[in-house]
């Protein structure tokens, strides 16, 4: 859901790609409630990190505990910032209760999503203006 609003959100300028400790496949209720958004991510690929991503990447995100725990060291100038989420795919009950876990979890997503893109921004202009 990050690498979808990321992309969404800030396609224009940036391109975000997720890896994970491990690959998952496609989650289809994750795929529901950001469709509900309209970000489409149906096209997306459950990756896992390799050294040539991290290599590439100017920033990691890191979204659940484990990962920030066991994310492997960076290249020197890679930026790290953890969001301490859980998984919605680890939400019980009812049809109804888990979907609206991955809605919580997607909209807090798209807030941090947000955040995240204003900050690189700012910091962005700072540089420049230097």
């Amino acid at each position: 859901m990050a690498e979808g609003w990321a992309n969404y959100l800030g396609g224009e300028w940036l391109e975000a790609r997720s890896a994970g400790l491990e690959a998952h496949g496609k989650n289809p209720r994750a795929i529901a409630v950001m469709q509900e958004t309209g970000v489409d991510i149906s096209h997306q690929e459950s990756k896992t990190l390799t050294s040539d991503l991290l290599a590439w990447a100017e920033l990691v995100v890191t979204v659940c505990g484990h990962a920030d725990e066991h994310c492997p060291v960076l290249p020197p100038g890679v930026r790290k910032e953890h969001w301490p989420l859980p998984d919605p795919a680890k939400a019980t009950g009812s049809e109804d209760t888990i979907m609206n876990v991955f809605r919580a979890t997607r909209d807090d997503i798209k807030n941090r999503v947000q955040g995240l893109i204003r900050d690189v921004k700012r910091l962005a202009h700072t540089d420049a203006a230097n």
